[in-house]
This record gives structure tokens, C-alpha cells and sequence, in this order.
């Protein structure tokens, strides 16, 4: 990328605060333009098909589809799409799923404000970029190449995208009809959805689905839902 270019952001962030403060930060810095704001995975998913921006700073715990679907579901779509995390969460279950996804960098949110522009750059201009936190951790990781699974597995089954969307809106805590009309679908199909996930975990009820989500990074341990 030419220097002088502008470049292009996308900020994924659930939180008001932390969002309108990396607007400001990367205002402050002139080289960077942020072209849009989502505060969920969707949202995220649909701004980077319509903006294609040239760096999209994605945090891991968002609301209707989490960081991992929505990389994996930009990835898709754009294969060129740079996707650089900024998240809380740095444990080598996070930073191992996030590379799988197709991130080409990571960053902790405790990070300085130069190291995140610095960050912004260098995968703005085709690297990758590592806080150097989560670089040292990665040396630890035998399976840290870009090779992207495009669907979560376990136990050598395979979620379909929807299926991925329904299980972290059921774990959060979501009604059938609440989960149906942020997916714009009905409660009969998501109710077949959360069928066929119970039946490919081989797992009967929703305090099972929400433990698993829990357990697999779909949703953070910290989400007050209740477990019975």
C-alpha cells in the first residue's frame, strides 16, 4: 500500500465507550479513516461486504455472532479482507481460534495507542502483527499457520454457519423468538436449528449447548446466562 494512502478502518466493538475512543484515537493519528462502526458480529459481516475496508479491527466477544463466525463468514466472502483483533482475551485458546478464522494479527486491549496504529499499518500494508505478548505465546502454538477452518469442529463434527449463529444466541440466553428476529428467520427454523445441534453434540437441552459454547470460546464464561 502507498504510504501516503489513507487507510481504511472498520471498528468492531460491542462497547460504546471503547469504540468512539479508537475513533478518536485513530482521527488524531491522519493516516487512518474510520469508515464505519459495528457493535455485533452481523453488523460486522454486512459493513465489511458493503465498505471493504482496508483494515477491520475486530474484538472476539460480540453479540449475535462473535468474532471468530464473523471473520470466518468476511473471510469468505472477501479472501483478501485483513482482519486485525483487538480483544481482552489472550489465552491461547482465543489466539489459536482467531489465526484458524483467518486473523491476520492480534493485539490485547492493553496495549498502547502506537502500538495499535503501529498494528493498523504494517497489516495495512500485507503483514501480519502480534502484540509481542501474544507473539511469544504463539511460539508455543505447533498449529499457528493461516490454513482457516471454515467451521468450528469437535469430536469430528461440523457446525453449519447458521447452526454457529443459533448456538451463541441460545447460549446468551436468547428466546427462540428473540434469536429468530436478530436472524431474520422464523421460530420454526430456529427451533429446527437447535435440533440438529442438540443431535450432532449429542447434547438434550440448553444448559448442555450453553456449557459447550462456554467451553469452546463461542461465548465468554463471564456472560451472566444461568445454567441448570
Amino acid at each position: 500500500m502507498n504510504s501516503s494512502k489513507i487507510i481504511s478502518v472498520l471498528l468492531v466493538e460491542d462497547h460504546t465507550v471503547v469504540r468512539e475512543s479508537l475513533s478518536k484515537l485513530l482521527k488524531t493519528e491522519g493516516r487512518c479513516s474510520v469508515v464505519g462502526h459495528a457493535r455485533t458480529g452481523r453488523e460486522a459481516v454486512d459493513l465489511a461486504a458493503r465498505l471493504c475496508p482496508d483494515v477491520i479491527l475486530m474484538d472476539i466477544a460480540l453479540p449475535v455472532l462473535n468474532g471468530f463466525a464473523a471473520t470466518q463468514q468476511i473471510l469468505a466472502a472477501q479472501p483478501g479482507a485483513k482482519v486485525l483483533v483487538l480483544s481482552a482475551h489472550s489465552e491461547h485458546v482465543f489466539v489459536e481460534r482467531m489465526i484458524a478464522a483467518g486473523a491476520v494479527g492480534f493485539l490485547e486491549k492493553q496495549n498502547s495507542a502506537a502500538l495499535v496504529i503501529h498494528a493498523i499499518h504494517e497489516v495495512a500494508n500485507g503483514k501480519r502483527f502480534f502484540s509481542p505478548a501474544v507473539a511469544k505465546r504463539m511460539a508455543v502454538i505447533r498449529h499457528h499457520s493461516r490454513g482457516r477452518q471454515s467451521l468450528p469442529k469437535t469430536r469430528g463434527v461440523q457446525l453449519t454457519p447458521r447452526e454457529t449463529e443459533v448456538l451463541q444466541l441460545v447460549a446468551e440466553g436468547h428466546s427462540n423468538k428473540e434469536a429468530g428476529a436478530a436472524l431474520c428467520i422464523s421460530m420454526k427454523t430456529i427451533e429446527k436449528h437447535r435440533q440438529n445441534l442438540m443431535a450432532k453434540l449429542n447434547i438434550h437441552d440448553t444448559a448442555g449447548l450453553t456449557r459447550y459454547a462456554m467451553v469452546h470460546g463461542f461465548i465468554e464464561s463471564s456472560v451472566h446466562v444461568t445454567i441448570v
